[in-house]
């Protein structure tokens, strides 16, 4: 079986943020051009952030694909891990504030920012 890993950035049942990987797959097409079956998205978007940009914590405000195009971007959790995503990488973010919570900044979220000497681009494809 062929499978695309899908990084998946979510909230856990203590609320808070973590990554896991999960297999996606790739049942149709061909031997030389394996597919996914055909997901739904609600649009996308393109960001451009400069040099030196870094979030606050925060989660998702919606699920998403984020591919980074260009540039390089960390993803900082809350037990002080990180992850640092480059051009062709991407993660599923589904780092939601759990149902009823008010959004607590030392238990809820991820941070964000851009690494390196190059502005990070990248695409956001909601879930």
């Amino acid at each position: 079986m062929t499978v695309f890993t899908k990084v998946v950035l979510f909230t856990d049942a203590d609320g808070r943020a973590r990554f896991r990987e999960e297999p996606i797959e790739l049942a149709e097409g061909t031997p030389q051009s394996m597919l996914s079956a055909l997901m739904p998205s609600g649009g996308m978007q393109l960001r451009h952030s400069p040099v030196g940009f870094r979030s606050q914590f925060h989660c998702s405000p919606h699920t998403q694909w984020v591919f980074i195009l260009g540039g390089r971007m960390e993803i900082g959790l809350q037990d002080g891990t990180s992850r640092i995503f480059g051009p062709g990488q991407h993660f599923y973010s589904a780092d939601l504030l759990p149902a009823g919570a008010t959004f607590d900044a030392s238990v809820h979220g991820h941070w964000s920012r851009q690494v390196g000497p190059d502005p990070l681009v990248t695409l956001f494809v909601r879930g």
